[in-house]
């Protein structure tokens, strides 16, 4: 694993991202704090499936049922927001 200072990484970043795409991991730093660690993204076949359309139906299910047993709000959201801000909270 590789160190370089922000100005460093800039002028080599082609080259770290070629590192980075040989598994290396590269952090950054600012002023000798870590501030950013560059790593390999995931390949395709590592990623998450997104959820299947069922599963999506079901969870979309679940909230409108949750939104339907909460009791109807006193106010519309944007006079509440503005309520909110001009008491400061």
């Amino acid at each position: 694993m590789a160190t370089y200072g922000v100005a460093e990484a800039k002028n080599n970043f082609t080259h770290l991202l070629e590192r980075v795409e040989d598994g290396e991991r590269i952090l950054i730093t600012r002023h000798g704090k870590l501030v950013a660690e560059i790593i390999k993204a995931p390949t395709a076949q590592s990623s998450t499936p997104p959820p299947a359309a069922k599963d999506f139906e079901a969870i979309m299910e679940d909230l409108r049922r949750v939104r339907e047993s909460l009791p109807p709000a006193h106010m519309p959201a944007a006079d509440f927001i503005r309520q909110l801000r001009d008491e400061g909270l």
